[in-house]
């Protein structure tokens, strides 16, 4: 793209409609970011039509890059920051979102090591549920680990009608051995019961390996977008 001097975007005279194009938005979209605050307020006519320049073109730009990488909201919020004149907190908001893509990269590549250690075997044909102290001995976990990681909702052992005892079947032995790997990765108990309902839904960890490729893909596309809206973001700052 070719940039313009400031004095010549100063210049053109674009209408909502014009602005709208580009984006496949309808003219009153725009005018509702104008209002919101998304884009710098716009000249008005006599007769009391919006007058937008190329500066307007770049803030709107900008604006549907921040939506696509971080969200509406988080892009609304960095808009206001920026027409507000507080550039510390755009930069936090940009860098919030890399810290959260960093994170999510860390939990991908730990849960893959994860899944691809356990491998799932396939449950035998006789399996007899473990106590609560056998799955400790096996994990060399206390007793009291398993139920915090229970009360966590991480585990959901059955309870034997007559006793009352729990009783871990082969998917909830599966369920604490990944937790496990988790924990000593140093991931937090909320965390990782987040990846295990996910293993749970996915019907295994064979079935959750063959989505962490797609996860991976989404999390290429946000750095991407990040990317994009970084680079759209400042050119409109340098036009400010």
């Amino acid at each position: 793209m070719v940039e313009r001097p400031r004095s010549e975007l100063d210049s053109l005279r674009l209408r909502p409609s014009d602005l709208a194009r580009e984006h496949g938005l309808t003219a009153q979209a725009v005018r509702n970011y104008e209002r919101d605050g998304f884009l710098p307020p716009a000249e008005r006519t006599r007769s009391g039509y919006r007058v937008y320049t190329g500066v307007h073109a770049a803030a709107l730009r900008a604006f549907l890059a921040l939506v696509r990488a971080y969200g509406h909201a988080v892009a609304g919020e960095a808009m206001h920051a920026v027409h507000s004149g507080r550039i510390d907190e755009v930069l936090m908001v940009i860098d919030r979102g890399h810290e959260q893509l960093l994170r999510d990269r860390a939990t991908l590549d730990a849960v893959t090591a994860s899944v691809a250690r356990l491998a799932e075997p396939e449950a035998p044909e006789r399996f007899a549920p473990f106590t609560v102290g056998e799955l400790g001995y096996r994990l060399r976990v206390t007793p009291a680990t398993l139920r915090n990681w229970e009360r966590a909702g991480i585990l959901s052992p059955a309870r034997d009608r007559v006793t009352g005892y729990r009783r871990f079947e082969w998917d909830d032995v599966r369920d604490a051995e990944l937790a496990h790997l988790l924990r000593r990765g140093g991931y937090p108990l909320e965390h990782i019961a987040s990846v295990v309902r996910q293993v749970r839904t996915a019907g295994g960890t064979a079935a959750l390996a063959e989505s962490l490729e797609d996860w991976r893909g989404r999390l290429t596309r946000r750095g991407l977008a990040m990317l994009d809206a970084a680079a759209r973001l400042s050119a409109y700052l340098e036009l400010r």
